[in-house]
């Protein structure tokens, strides 16, 4: 037997309270009666796996002070308003502050019921997908690989979760690099379609006949089944999307259309077109990329992300460090500034490839962090050893780290990092002038 839904009654007249109790009791809710606002509060946490009714005049603390405490402990439990004849402008003021309705004197039994119904559904749904956020955020193999603490990773781990129980196939792009194929493999684990299985297909890796048969049949390379029944009830994802040939494009557009909604079996596209070389919108057929990108998603490169640099920096050495034998290369702050100021074009898999080289060089304790950072044909900066450097550039150096990091973890709030950094706000903006550190690239 289902768990009764709960209900807050608050209410310093005595027989309304114990009329409405009764009267929800009856009607199978698990009722809880409170005299005043400040006894609720005591037991209404964030939590709380119910709705609330609440008279708005009351002595002491009345139902808009409750109402504005209680959407500070969790704006997200549903408040029905009792007011009086005369107060239904006070009863729009609370809508306004998130109530979530309100009932006016005289009212109907039955409608108060029907009401507490429906907030108490809608405060179950809030609690269940807070439970499958912290489920799937926190668990699974694909979404812990998405390692980092930056606004942006978290920002994207949610965006996986939304996207990931919403109904319809997926876009996936952004720059080389950053992780679009981990991306995939978290949005199935974090779909409704988890339990079935997930198929990739490389839509630039075979030419178009092989193509054909790997996703639609009659055979696919190696005697498989074709992807689209392969994983039915599942996850196709199609990597390269964008060399996907117009016949083939044809075909997968009639196939989506088919599926109807919600589909059975989801698409995840994954488009791996640079700036340079056009959108993924100009390369596919309009219908088609209008029904991919539907719901899309794009992870941030790893300029954007802060701190994140130096961690997974830490996690491929300490890997690499094992897989080789040898010890973990030392970071030095003259190293960790070059590693957050450099501009990754390449991403997580470059810095990936910087952490081994650097473990590698490690062993014969020779070069610097800086001469392993090239991008194109130069370096990015002069890589000479640091030795023989002014104390006063390595000072800056580490200043300008300093600043740097406060902007990102803060998001650009200029007193955050004054009070971080014991700064006035006039030395502040000197600095971040000299060292040529704007606000609006941290917002």
């Amino acid at each position: 037997m289902a768990e009764a839904a709960k209900i807050a009654i608050i209410d310093d007249e005595t027989d309304m309270r114990q009329s409405i109790r009764q009267w929800l009791a009856l009607s199978g809710f698990d009722a809880e009666a409170y005299p005043g606002a400040e006894q609720a509060l005591e037991t209404l946490g964030p939590d709380y796996p119910g709705a609330v009714v609440t008279d708005i005049k009351m002595p002491g603390m009345d139902g808009m002070q409750f109402l504005r405490r209680l959407m500070v402990v969790d704006n997200c439990i549903p408040v029905i308003m009792i007011t009086g004849h005369g107060d239904v402008q006070m009863a729009v003021e609370a809508i306004k502050l998130g109530a979530y309705d309100f009932l006016e004197k005289p009212f109907d039994p039955d409608h108060m019921t029907r009401l507490a119904g429906k907030a108490t559904d809608y405060r179950r749904l809030v609690l269940d997908n807070r439970a499958l956020r912290t489920e799937l955020s926190g668990g699974g193999t694909a979404m812990r690989k998405l390692a980092g603490e930056s606004r942006e990773m978290d920002h994207l781990r949610g965006e996986i979760v939304d996207l990931g129980q919403a109904d319809g196939h997926i876009l996936v792009d952004g720059e080389t690099g950053v992780g679009k194929t981990l991306v995939a493999h978290a949005l199935h684990a974090a779909g409704t379609n988890a339990g079935g299985k997930l198929v990739l297909v490389s839509c630039a890796a075979h030419d178009e006949k092989t193509l054909a048969g790997n996703l639609f049949g009659p055979r696919a390379v190696g005697s498989r089944s074709p992807a689209l029944a392969d994983a039915r009830a599942g996850t196709v994802v199609l990597e390269d999307i964008e060399a996907l040939p117009p016949a083939l494009q044809s075909r997968l557009l009639s196939w989506i259309n088919e599926q109807g909604k919600p589909p059975q079996t989801r698409i995840i596209a994954i488009s791996n077109l640079g700036e340079r070389d056009g959108s993924c919108e100009e390369a596919l057929r309009p219908d088609l990329y209008f029904r991919l990108a539907a719901l899309k998603i794009t992870p941030p490169p790893l300029r954007r992300r802060g701190e994140d640099i130096l961690q997974l920096f830490g996690n491929f050495c300490e890997r690499f460090s094992e897989e080789y034998g040898c010890e973990v290369p030392e970071i030095s702050a003259r190293d960790a500034a070059e590693l957050l100021r450099a501009p990754w074009p390449g991403n997580v898999r470059q810095l990936r490839n910087v952490a081994e080289r650097a473990v590698l060089q490690g062993r014969h304790g020779s070069g610097t962090i800086a001469s392993l950072l090239t991008f194109g044909n130069e370096a990015q900066r002069p890589a000479g050893p640091t030795a023989g450097r002014p104390l006063r550039d390595r000072v800056e150096d580490f200043e300008r780290t300093l600043i740097d990091r406060a902007l990102r973890r803060y998001g650009g709030s200029v007193i955050k990092v004054m009070g971080e950094l014991s700064l006035p706000r006039r030395t502040l903006n000197e600095k971040m002038t000299k060292y040529g550190l704007h606000r609006s690239d941290y917002l």
